[in-house]
């Protein structure tokens, strides 16, 4: 499989794992538990170190482990975190999206449409993936919003 098609492929699973969290939450059903699922499908913590500095941090701006991940997606641990994946997204859209095989990188622009707006936050991301066990895993997240 080409690799630009398979990083793409992993994108859209990350914006709807991302969407299906929130779906989950205001369903009242275990959205944690979808977060956890979310979270190991997508990022490599089973694999050793993953650097992740998320969309809208400002006191602790790093979530270098699973327990903090999943406190950024849907608040706990970090008092800051209000659950990034409660807000109910409705879209997200893949704007742009570069890529370079040779070390697994993924860098381009993300649109964040939340359930009932019409406004739009516009985030630019870099993700470094690890495809060590054929499956696309990311080990470095840098994101943040366009203003």
């Amino acid at each position: 499989m080409n690799y630009a098609k398979k990083v793409n492929e992993f994108l859209i699973s990350w914006t709807q794992g991302v969407i299906d969290i929130g779906r989950v939450y205001k369903a009242e059903g275990d959205y944690k538990k979808t977060a956890l699922a979310f979270i190991d499908n997508h990022y490599a913590f089973d694999r050793g170190d993953v650097l992740f500095k998320p969309t809208f941090t400002k006191e602790i701006i790093f979530r270098n482990s699973i327990e903090q991940a999943l406190s950024y997606f849907v608040g706990g641990m970090v008092a800051e975190d209000n659950g990034f994946a409660l807000r109910t997204w409705e879209k997200i859209d893949l704007i742009q999206v570069s890529t370079i095989e040779s070390i697994g990188a993924a860098m381009g622009l993300l649109n964040f449409k939340p359930v009932g707006s019409d406004t739009k936050t516009k985030v630019a991301f870099t993700f470094i993936l690890d495809s060590s066990e054929t499956i696309l895993k990311i080990r470095v997240h840098h994101s943040s919003p366009i203003l």
